[in-house]
């Protein structure tokens, strides 16, 4: 297990780092880029520090996911939320099939190195970004990775309604691509750009010219797709399994970026329907690791023959990852939300230490922010002069205890009502007009306060009814539905709901991604990850501050700042998040002895020789 210290010193490192300067000196082409400072792995680094570099190869992996899937096109909007896993960009398995020009490290906060680009060159003010293509690239039919692909992809991820929004939303904001020789690629930026967009251009796909057509791209496919990644796939049952077979010529096997990956011959994803299903096959040893967020399970589901004579182990990993936003999410297209201090209100009556102590063992944080357990986080600290400068063209848009630093999420009695929260959350009620009338609360027209949580998991659907139950103390009439997952996926991307329970992955490096979660431009992009429907010029213009910050400094005012915005908008319910990373495998998987800044990372695992 992972020392916090360890973490702490690496996290430490990279922020000193980032004091530097930019992330390239004048125009001088570069192995790595990094948002703030300099990449921490210097030019001819042999492997990534957490990496096992002789970990032996062979074997078979075979993964256990909940859902479907019914396309392999993994950068298509149709489809996008059942695209089979691993093969691009896959936040778990890494990229099996399809790689980026540069990959990105999971020991840093946001730096990339060279992959498919073995070098990456821009200016001090990042008005344009240029990559040179390694001239081993090449994808796995043998055929070598050309300017011509890197073109071919940009041409398909231009398709606004057909591709994935954030590609075309980072494509928007260049204004010409130049091909540099024979191996260069050169984008040049329009006034829209900012500086994260170097990196996110470094992590583009690069999809064979070849190997699809350009008429129908945006359609879903189950015909295996050909990539220059580690693996093919070999087999595809649409639903139930996908299999993939290693390329034994992969080009970039002896790659710094990739040395100690991508151990095993063979890796096989299985799907199941739900979680009870998935853990019943995981006991049954029919696939191999089982991530666990769920403090009832991971203390309570572990007792079985395998556990008890040494087959399946328990790991808990000590991370410098951010914490989970698990939340529900308020949709502010719906009339009743319209209302900030409604929403305050309502988020106010969700009794996380009764949840925390009778359904999660107390293994839980509170979550309060939006980027808790890091220092960018504005929980606790005044505003800075920089972040009030920045808020004073936004007058009373935040909250004066949140300015100070003073706010916290109220604590309760855990009795799951507690009479004083009831009576502050009834008091914001009323001077928004609603009342108490006969044993419900109704606006001034005598319409009741009434919604429906939309769930997704048994786990979730207990939260929600722990909330219902308090609700129903004020009046508030609460319905919690539980949809399967085709159903909770179709009304998540339509914004079918009146709340939803979902979750964000933490970022040590919030960017333009923040568009897509809070931004005006995402509010009513089908399939975007606003599920709150906000539209706020002070959330826009806080972003743009983020993604153009030039020092650590005008970086850390802009998140906080950004963060103070998003609490007093009361936009969702925080829940909580856990610290360390659970995971049970068994034996005769193994991983690397350090564990790196933002948690474990599977494609460093390796399976014994003569594993079983």
């Amino acid at each position: 297990m992972a020392s916090k210290a360890l973490h702490a010193a690496a996290l430490a490192a990279c922020l000193l780092l980032s004091l530097v300067g930019t992330a390239t000196a004048g125009t001088a082409s570069s192995h790595a880029i990094a948002m703030h400072g300099e990449p921490a792995l210097a030019d001819g680094f042999s492997a990534f520090p957490f990496v096992r570099q002789d970990a032996p190869k062979g074997g078979r992996m075979v993964y256990g996911v909940v859902g479907d899937f019914d396309n392999l096109n993994p950068v298509t909007v149709r489809g996008a939320l059942t695209t089979a896993r691993g093969i691009f960009a896959d936040t778990e398995f890494g990229n099996l099939v399809i790689e980026p020009l540069m990959l990105r490290s999971p020991d840093e906060p946001f730096t990339l190195y060279g992959l498919i680009a073995e070098s990456v060159e821009t200016d001090a003010e990042r008005s344009f970004v240029e990559f040179t293509l390694n001239p081993q690239a090449k994808f796995s039919d043998g055929r070598p990775v050309r300017v011509a692909d890197v073109l071919f992809t940009v041409d398909m991820l231009k398709q606004q309604g057909v591709v994935r929004p954030q590609y075309t939303n980072w494509l928007s904001r260049v204004s010409r691509i130049d091909t540099v020789g024979e191996r260069g690629i050169r984008f040049t930026f329009n006034e829209k750009a900012d500086r994260e967009l170097p990196l996110l251009l470094a992590g583009l796909p690069v999809l064979p010219e070849h190997g699809f057509a350009r008429d129908g791209f945006g359609s879903t496919t189950l015909k295996p797709i050909i990539g220059s990644g580690p693996y093919t796939i070999a087999s595809v049952q649409p639903g139930q399994r996908i299999v993939y077979k290693r390329n034994p010529d992969y080009w970039a096997a002896d790659l710094p970026a990739k040395r100690g990956m991508d151990n095993y011959d063979e890796i096989v994803v299985e799907y199941f329907r739900d979680s009870n299903s998935q853990f019943e096959a995981f006991k049954k040893g029919l696939f191999y690791l089982y991530p666990d967020a769920n403090p009832r399970h991971w203390r309570t589901a572990y007792n079985f023959p395998a556990v008890h004579d040494g087959s399946v182990v328990r790991e808990v990993f000590e991370t410098g990852r951010p914490a989970v936003l698990n939340a529900m999410f308020f949709n502010t297209r719906r009339q009743t939300f319209e209302n900030p201090r409604v929403r305050q209100a309502l988020s106010m009556l969700f009794d996380f230490e009764w949840a925390n102590a009778n359904l999660y063992y107390g293994a839980y944080e509170r979550t309060s922010g939006f980027f808790d357990n890091t220092a960018l986080s504005s929980l606790g600290r005044p505003a800075s002069e920089g972040e009030r400068a920045f808020l004073a063209h936004y007058p009373g848009r935040v909250d004066d205890a949140i300015l100070a630093g003073e706010w916290r999420q109220p604590v309760t009695d855990g009795s799951g009502s507690d009479r004083r929260i009831l009576r502050e959350a009834l008091s914001l009620l009323e001077a928004e007009g609603y009342r108490f009338d006969g044993g419900r609360l109704v606006d001034a027209t005598g319409k009741r306060l009434t919604f429906e949580i939309l769930v997704q998991t048994l786990e979730q659907q207990r939260a929600a009814l722990g909330y219902q139950r308090t609700l129903a103390r004020i009046g508030v009439d609460v319905g919690v539905r539980q949809a399967d997952d085709a159903q909770y996926q179709l009304r998540k991307q339509s914004f079918d709901y009146d709340v939803l329970f979902s979750a964000f992955n933490g970022t040590l490096s919030p960017g333009a991604e923040q568009v897509g979660r809070w931004g005006s431009a995402a509010r009513d992009a089908q399939g975007s990850f606003n599920y709150s429907g906000v539209a706020d010029p002070a959330v826009d213009a806080a972003i743009d501050a983020i993604v153009q910050a030039r020092t650590r400094q005008e970086y850390t005012d802009a998140v906080r700042a950004y963060d103070r915005i998003l609490i007093s908008g009361f936009y969702v319910v925080p829940l909580y998040y856990l610290t360390d990373q659970w995971l049970a495998r068994w034996s005769f998987i193994h991983h690397p002895n350090r564990t790196p800044l933002t948690g474990y990372y599977l494609p460093s695992f390796w399976r014994e020789s003569d594993g079983s």
